[in-house]
Parts: structure tokens; sequence; C-alpha cells
């Protein structure tokens, strides 16, 4: 046999092992994974998991500002304390009541909106652009302005009401009844855009052909709905929803802008609280362990969430 007819056989294109020619093996492949996975991964090890875990370390120490001495291990102390601490639970059930607040109307409108963007109507384009017009804008700006709309004084609601003759208005943001409600519409407004776009892009991936056929055997708008609309879309709502809860319970910066937290700690919620304890009163180390707090309440809310879909996944 001839050397290259024992290259051919070989497969190989230089000596036995060479790396010419070589097939990567497990190793290989690994670390070739691991190259492209690492520019992503970096980032989230420095800003999202470091962070956090300094965060957990930082709840069991009685670290405060303007010390002197050092930071001092206390264990389990914030939390004995944070259990004890009726303020924090009372904005723990004001944030749920946000959280609950917002996100049922949220979904509620988007859904309607999307499926009327999903239908045939003329100008339909400039229909959906402008309904995302509030998710392009950043939390901040549309505090200010609804903070505008609010006005007592020269705010476009109270002079509507007065306009109507219903009254002569009140100032909704500081009002110990209407605060929440009045910060809860800003919410539903605010992240309807993003709820919109989700039903929208899962109604648009429902088969025409299955409308058309329930419509052939007689199913009105309702029965279509609820028989073919539906249950194509049930995944897509059931994601959008839990997500919207965990970022609403979250909410930081537009309850900061239009309350503060205020009137009387009435839209204070828990990270409005942590943030004041840490950055007011200087208490890091039982902020963080309000933090760890709710942590462990979005962990366990995600877990009951990821658990309904894997046994959802398994009953179809």
């Amino acid at each position: 046999m001839t050397l290259a007819n024992a290259t051919v056989q070989s497969g190989r294109h230089g000596p036995p092992g060479s790396p010419v020619g070589r097939r990567p093996g497990p190793v290989d492949r690994n670390a070739g994974t691991w190259f492209l996975v690492l520019p992503a991964l970096i980032p989230i090890l420095i800003l999202s998991v470091g962070p956090l875990l300094y965060g957990i370390a930082l709840a069991f120490t009685d670290a405060q500002s303007g010390r002197t001495r050092s930071t001092q291990w206390v264990g389990v102390l914030n939390f004995q304390d944070l259990l004890h601490d009726g303020l924090f639970w009372e904005s723990f059930r004001i944030g749920l009541v946000w959280a609950v607040g917002v996100t049922v109307p949220q979904f509620v409108l988007a859904l309607g909106l999307a499926l009327l963007l999903n239908e045939r109507l003329r100008m339909r384009w400039l229909a959906r652009a402008l309904a995302i017009i509030p998710w392009a804008m950043p939390e901040v700006v549309v505090g200010i302005m609804w903070r505008l709309v609010y006005n007592p004084d020269a705010g476009i609601l109270n002079e509507t009401i007065r306009d109507l003759g219903l009254g002569d208005g009140r100032d909704w943001l500081t009002g110990l009844a209407t605060a929440l409600p009045a910060v809860i519409l800003v919410g539903v407004w605010a992240g309807m855009p993003q709820t919109t776009v989700a039903l929208l892009a899962g109604l648009q991936n429902t088969p025409h052909e299955l409308h058309e056929a329930a419509a052939l055997d007689g199913a009105g708008a309702w029965r279509r709905f609820r028989t073919v609309t539906w249950p194509a879309l049930r995944p897509v709502a059931l994601s959008i929803t839990a997500l919207n809860f965990i970022w609403n319970f979250n909410a930081f910066a537009l309850v900061y802008v239009l309350t503060n937290g205020g009137p009387g700690g009435r839209t204070r919620l828990p990270m409005l609280f942590a943030y004041e304890e840490a950055f007011r009163y200087g208490q890091f180390g039982y902020a963080a362990a309000m933090g760890c707090v709710m942590v462990a309440v979005i962990s366990v809310l995600l877990a009951v969430y990821l658990a309904g879909r894997l046994r959802g996944g398994e009953d179809r």
C-alpha cells in the first residue's frame, strides 16, 4: 500500500498524531462553547450575581453608614428584627396590592388592545406604533408627566373635572384615599404596551385556518376566542403575567418620582422602604435583609410558576 492510499484510508492529511485534520473532541467543543459564552457571562457575574451574593452576606452584618469601627457579623439578628417590623410588613402588603392592582388591569386591557390591533383595520400600523409609546418612555419621564396631569392647581385632570362641573378636583397624589389608586393607574398605563406586544405576537402565531374552520361550524366570536384563541395564547399569557407581577412588585422609580412613598407611607413599596433604610438612615445590613426577603418571595413565585408550566407540559 502506498503512502497516499494509507493517508486517504486513515482520513488524515498528515502523519498519525498530528493535529492536522483531527476531529474536535468533547473537551475542544466545551472550550469553544465557553469561549463564546464568556463575553455575555462575565457582565452578568460582575453586575448581577456578584452584587446579589454581596447583598446576602451584608444581611448578616450590622453594616451602617458613617461608622469608623469595622462591620461585625450578627447572624440572623437583622431577620429577627424584620419579623417584628410592622412598617416593613405593611409595605409588603402595599407592594402586593400594587402588584396585583397593576398586573390584572394591565393584562385585561392589553388583551383587548391586542385583539383590536390584530384585526385588519385601516392605519393599523399607526395604531400599533402609538400603542407602544409609553413603553419607549423612561419611568422617570412618565412619573414627571403624570405628576403634571395630577397637579391639583393646573393639572389636566382637575381642569377637566372643573370644566365638566363635577367639582373643584382634588390633590390626587397626596390624598390618603387616592394616592395608591392614582399611582396604580399610572403603572397600568406605563406597563400595558409590553403586555400588548407579547399578546399580539401570540395572536399572530395562531393559525388563521382554525378560526375559519370554527366560523364555518357556526361558532360565534366568544366561542372562537374560548376554544381557538385562548388555548393558543395561554402560554404567552401566563409567561407575561408572571413577569409583570415580578416587575411590578420590584417597582421603584415610577412610585419614587410620583409620591416618594407618601402620603403617610400609603404608597411605600418594599423596594422604597429598603431604599430609605439604606440611603436615608444608613442601615445597610438591615436593608440588605429586606432585599433577601424580597428575593426569597420572588424565587418562591418563580418556582410555583415554573412548576405549573412543567405540569402543564406533561399534561399535554
